[in-house]
């Protein structure tokens, strides 16, 4: 809690007391400070009202209006929320050292994984919450707005932690949400085509990405696929030292690997040594996650022995090809998987592994990049024996529009639609026999189900124990 008159200078401030900050009026509580950002949608402006009705102390505006409590005007509000958290919350950016990873796939499972390397003093921000040795909480977006993602940096400072690894969206850089910091490590994974419903063309989606790198430190370091098709484009652009990954010659570079149902094996290549070594994360798109998390380590001062001497133990993120088992003779594995270049990814790390069949279990989400559901859903019913199409955050979208665009560009009939997501999952393992695979997609670890505006409680994970607990 903080006077008003540590925040901004005014008349009367110093009787005022800030408990905190908040941009969505629904969420104000007593002693708050309401800042009336823009969205696409929505301008906080129209709220005022709501807001003081909840108690806000102060608002904070960049045009004129009127209201009964006192009011800071400002150039850009959206400009200003991350400089006004970052001083309510004591600058806490700059007792971190934060690695910052973005791509199309595989934010989540580097972010978690450099976590899991690096130990208790290493804090974790992205899609599966936020996570330390003290806390464990899911939160709504993959990289929050600032007044959250202050808060979560003061909290992760004060449960002792000195690293962060942090997924940071491209959506996150287009809405200024991370303008004001800087990063230690800067990781880009990969870029596929997604997210066009925002950035509508693929080189401002790569533009936003871009952003990280130029926002690296220059005593920091910026990691690249080089076998991506952009990296060449940030190479060019990256601040600090460049390390590289990949098979193409690399500072850290993909040798061979072996893959099995429970394990891969990997070598790998690190100023002019070799390093042989199981991993338990399967397929190759792995490997090259696990090589953005190793080279992260090492630019940090960690020695690559013993890195990998830990890899053996690392546990795969939750609901990233995520092999579950409840004594059945079947194969179940849940997976995030909501591009045509993830589900690529799935199939071809199970073809080489599989012995019966693929049911795949998946939708596509409503409100959003239509122009994937074509070509995703088309990959799907060739690489799988049979498909159920269901829902998946359907929002304003009639579930059997989705399907009907996923399924309008094939021609084959091996699926059906069951628009219930637990019951398609249900038949799913009804159809199962001895080593099929059924892959449920789209969803992950993810807690709730959005219809319309509202955000429904559901889990797969819960959904799939449930089915198991019954028979």
């Amino acid at each position: 809690m903080k006077k008003l008159s540590e925040l901004y200078e005014g008349e009367g401030y110093d009787n005022i007391w800030v408990k905190g900050i908040k941009i969505n009026s629904k969420e104000v509580e007593p002693g708050d400070i309401f800042v009336c950002v823009k969205g696409v949608t929505a301008d906080r402006h129209d709220f005022i009202e709501e807001a003081i009705s909840k108690g806000a102390s102060c608002v904070v505006v960049d045009r004129s209006v009127t209201c009964s409590v006192p009011m800071v005007k400002v150039k850009n509000t959206n400009e200003e929320l991350p400089l006004l958290a970052s001083k309510f919350y004591d600058y806490p950016e700059k007792y971190l050292d934060i690695i910052g990873i973005t791509g199309t796939n595989g934010k989540t499972t580097v972010a978690t994984i450099i976590q899991e390397l690096i130990g208790d003093s290493c804090g974790y921000l992205g899609t599966n919450g936020i996570i330390c040795s003290k806390f464990n909480e899911s939160i709504r977006n993959t990289t929050p707005d600032s007044d959250r993602l202050y808060n979560y940096f003061r909290r992760f400072v004060d449960s002792g932690c000195k690293y962060l690894s942090m997924e940071t969206s491209s959506e996150a850089f287009y809405r200024h949400r991370l303008d004001n910091l800087t990063f230690k490590v800067g990781i880009i994974t990969n870029i596929t085509e997604d997210h066009l419903n925002i950035h509508k063309t693929i080189e401002n989606y790569v533009s936003c990405k871009k952003k990280l790198l130029m926002q690296v430190k220059d005593d920091g370091y910026s990691i690249l696929n080089s076998d991506d098709t952009y990296f060449k484009e940030f190479e060019e652009i990256a601040k600090g030292t460049i390390l590289t990954y990949g098979k193409n010659p690399s500072t850290l570079q993909i040798i061979s690997s072996n893959y099995f149902i429970d394990k891969t094996d990997i070598t790998l290549k690190y100023q002019d040594k070799l390093y042989s070594f199981s991993s338990p994360l399967l397929g190759e798109f792995n490997i090259y996650n696990l090589c953005a998390a190793i080279l992260a380590l090492i630019s940090l001062g960690f020695k690559i022995e013993e890195v990998i001497e830990k890899i053996p133990n690392i546990k795969a993120p939750s609901g990233r090809v995520e092999f579950l088992k409840f004594g059945q003779d079947y194969h179940i594995i849940l997976d995030y998987a909501h591009t045509p270049d993830a589900f690529s990814k799935i199939y071809k790390l199970l073809e080489p592994i599989k012995k019966g069949r693929i049911i795949t279990i998946t939708g596509s989400a409503g409100g959003r990049e239509k122009e994937k559901r074509g070509p995703m859903g088309k990959l799907v019913l060739e690489k799988s024996d049979y498909v159920i199409f269901t829902m998946d955050d359907p929002r304003y979208e009639k579930v059997e529009d989705i399907i009907h665009d996923l399924t309008s560009t094939s021609t084959k009939t091996n699926y059906e639609m069951i628009v219930d997501r637990k019951e398609a999952i249900y038949k799913a393992f009804k159809l199962a026999k001895k080593d099929d695979i059924v892959l449920v997609a789209g969803k992950g670890i993810d807690n709730y189900m959005a219809i319309e505006d509202k955000y429904l409680p559901y889990s797969d994970l819960e959904v799939i124990k449930e089915y198991f607990n019954r028979n």
